[in-house]
């Protein structure tokens, strides 16, 4: 599929600030501070437990390699329900998020790159966010990006309420908690969360190990990968970028690539695409048996 790089800023990079991005990002932080003066276990274990929701089935199943590279396939309501958990992220809604990376992959490490670390690696990790034209809710712009979400009008109604799911998690944590769950569940998870998937943005593109010679800068970083559910093997990943599979070596944990396989087995999940390390054609995917 051929992508088309976003417009380009109508100013320099760091000239124009979102203002409306800048203010929710500040007020998130702050909150997230203030959670941690209101300790409890049983706000660190259901924060724990929603961050695998919104983390490792919304962004590594759902968005990443379910939406974005097709790399498996589920019955149409499980996908939606990955693309629900993802919204729980405060990263947008699928079409934006799925367009934002493909456009990323297509034009790695350069100015093309929506987050490239070669303006900064604060650029590449929240710079782009808090500087960037927000797209997020321009639902027509983003679909010329991802044809085969914006089709959809599930997704295109997801893609522009996106915040709508977060709001009612965070009304029902209040109403069942009150307000230091909400600060745990809805302020530190989604802070936290935020955090470990831009530094696959950033890290990923500027520390770590380089298994495959990509065009990119693109390296794998054991502990972004522990923060993401396997997300941080990022140059495997560059190298095979519609594998289901990312940590290709026993040590390379890849909890996103086991549950996948789960579904598999279970008969949930099937077209699934996985690299053959150890077959004749290295630079190639299969489907998986």
């Amino acid at each position: 599929m051929t992508v088309e790089t976003m417009p380009a800023p109508k100013t320099g990079r760091y000239d124009s600030i979102n203002w409306i991005t800048f203010v929710a990002m500040s007020a998130f932080h702050v909150a997230a501070v203030a959670a941690l003066f209101y300790f409890s276990w049983t706000a660190v274990a259901l924060t724990a437990f929603f961050y695998w929701v919104s983390i490792g089935l919304g962004i590594g199943m759902g968005y990443h390699r379910l939406h974005t590279h097709r790399s498996y396939k589920v019955p149409k309501l499980l996908e939606y329900f990955f693309a629900i958990c993802g919204t729980l992220t405060l990263e947008g809604g699928p079409i934006f998020w799925v367009a934002t990376h493909r456009i990323h992959h297509q034009n790695s490490d350069t100015d093309d790159d929506p987050h490239t670390p070669h303006h900064g690696g604060f650029w590449a990790h929240m710079g782009w966010i808090l500087f960037g034209e927000g797209h997020h809710n321009d639902t027509a712009l983003m679909s010329r990006y991802a044809p085969d979400l914006g089709a959809d009008p599930f997704y295109r109604w997801l893609n522009t309420w996106h915040w709508v799911p977060l709001v009612v998690f965070g009304l029902a944590v209040l109403a069942l908690g009150g307000w230091p769950m909400v600060l745990w569940l809805v302020f530190f998870r989604v802070t936290v969360g935020l955090h470990s998937t831009w530094l696959v943005n950033s890290a990923t593109h500027m520390w770590g190990r380089r298994r495959f010679q990509t065009k990119d800068d693109s390296k794998n970083s054991w502990w972004v990968a522990i923060l993401t559910f396997g997300e941080g093997w990022h140059n495997n990943h560059h190298a095979h970028p519609t594998s289901a599979r990312h940590g290709l070596a026993w040590y390379e944990v890849d909890i996103t690539w086991l549950q996948i396989k789960t579904l598999k087995l279970l008969g949930i999940a099937d077209r699934v695409r996985v690299v053959d390390v150890n077959g004749r054609q290295p630079g190639q995917a299969r489907r998986a048996a």
